[in-house]
């Protein structure tokens, strides 16, 4: 009978190359090591040249990155001198050259191609080509171009920016003095830049801000540019410097700085000052009334609340004086001091030694203080409690009385003359009635008996109309 399972194997059955494993434990006596050994040794026949042709390749770039041109980007001040310079590490006998941003050559090798004094040359060899150019201009800015004549043509381009230093800056917009409260508007201008500048604005030693515009150029590759900005003065302003200060690369760490004082008028402050405090009765006594304003005050005035300035007070511009001191002197006075802006006003309580407390108030009226531009309602209504106002307003009323009398006054007078060459025209004709028909007679006798009987027939005619 035959047996279940087929026969083993005699000899060793070839595989397809993808089944044939690399490493076989089947096989015990050695024939397995030995395929394996074979195999390793064909995979790195077949690897050996495609690692050989890597090697040759990046050797090859190696070499043709050598033989590329390396060249740095500039940075140059408007009028100075750019160096540019191109190297190689590897050349073949090839020619250098470099080319401005029109592509036209400057220099080829160490030759000369372009008629520009400005341009000269500093170095040349195989391995490089340095060249200069002064005084530069924003015209000049841009690519330049070095390049080496291999096969192909390899390039470098090197960027060269041009600052252009601002203009130093002028301040505008300050036509003289600055009445109290007002605002005004300052601008800063410069111009002819490049890249933009930076305008910063100082009051002291506090920055200000400001508002920047860019104008319209008059050169395309130069920025103009302005900046405003608003200021709302006060007494503390008078006399103060405001500074416009411009920022650029171009200068450095130097800086433009523009200044302007401006004048602040403002209405005067006023301080009372005494020739002794708590004076005694019979002694010589002096207030004087001090006025800070701008422009200085060009008027004084003192007043007594509730009462008139005595005999004895006499008031010289900012001084009142008293000759002989009197208990009835004590009070409430008070200085106004005017000026071309307003008017300023204080109090001072006089006491006078052993004068009755209740002739000095405990709380004197609060001083009067005119605004810098009153309006009509703050005339009006301060006039009302304003000594001095009262005093204008009188003067105002007695010049316009005045003036009514003095249009009463022509009036009459042009109606008396009116009637006195009235009365003299008709004079005139009363007279010629009288000698009317004398001129007919021959003789001065004729003529008087003519108007006799003239006079005479008159009389004798009558007529009666019933």
């Amino acid at each position: 009978s035959l047996p279940d399972h087929p026969p083993a194997r005699t000899s060793i059955e070839r595989l397809p190359a993808t089944e044939r494993p690399l490493f076989s434990t089947k096989d015990r006596d050695g024939t397995g090591a030995t395929a394996m050994l074979v195999r390793i040794l064909a995979l790195a026949c077949r690897l050996l040249p495609l690692a050989l042709a890597n090697f040759q390749l990046d050797s090859g770039l190696e070499d043709v990155d050598d033989l590329f041109p390396v060249t740095e980007n500039e940075v140059v001040q408007e009028g100075g001198t750019v160096t540019l310079r191109c190297t190689v590490q590897e050349n073949d006998n090839s020619s250098l050259q470099w080319s401005n941003p029109a592509q036209q050559t400057l220099f080829f090798d160490d030759k000369k191609a372009l008629r520009d004094n400005r341009i000269a040359l500093v170095f040349y060899s195989r391995h490089e080509l340095t060249i200069s150019i002064s005084n530069m201009t924003l015209r000049d800015e841009g690519n330049y171009t070095c390049s080496i004549f291999t096969m192909p043509v390899r390039t470098a381009m090197a960027k060269v920016d041009v600052l252009a230093a601002p203009k130093k800056p002028e301040i505008s917009g300050y036509i003289g003095p600055i009445a109290d409260g007002r605002t005004i508007t300052l601008m800063c201008n410069t111009s002819g830049s490049k890249p933009l500048p930076t305008i910063r604005w100082f009051k002291g030693g506090e920055e200000m801000e400001g508002q920047t515009y860019e104008s319209d150029p008059t050169d395309q590759r130069a920025y103009a540019l302005s900046n405003v900005v608003n200021l709302t003065v006060s007494p503390a302003d008078n006399g103060a410097v405001i500074k416009c200060t411009v920022n650029h690369r171009a200068l450095r760490q130097n800086v433009y700085t523009a200044r302007q004082r401006i004048e602040v008028h403002y209405s005067p402050t006023v301080d009372i000052r005494a020739s002794k405090e708590v004076p005694e009765e019979g002694e010589e006594f002096m207030l004087r009334c001090h006025g800070r304003g701008n422009p200085e005050p060009s008027y004084f005035n003192w007043l007594r609340y509730n009462g008139e300035l005595s005999e004895r007070a006499v008031v010289r511009h900012e001084n009142l004086s008293f000759t002989y001191l009197n208990k009835t002197d004590a009070g409430v006075y008070q200085c106004v001091a005017k000026n071309i802006i307003g008017t300023g006003a204080k109090n001072y309580s006089l006491r006078v030694h052993g004068d009755p407390l209740d002739l000095a108030p405990a709380t004197p009226p609060a001083p009067v203080n005119v605004s810098l531009t009153p309006s009509r309602h703050d005339s009006t209504t301060s006039s009302d409690t304003d000594p001095l106002s009262q005093l204008t307003q009188s003067s105002i009323d007695h010049a316009v009385i005045g003036g009514i009398v003095a249009v009463i006054v022509f009036i009459a007078l042009c109606l008396f003359i009116v009637l006195v060459r009235y009365l003299i025209r008709h004079k005139g004709t009363y007279l010629t009635h009288e000698a009317k028909g004398l001129d007919d007679a021959p003789d001065a006798d004729t003529a008087i008996i003519n108007a006799e009987v003239g006079h005479s027939s008159s009389d004798e005619k009558k007529e009666y109309f019933i």
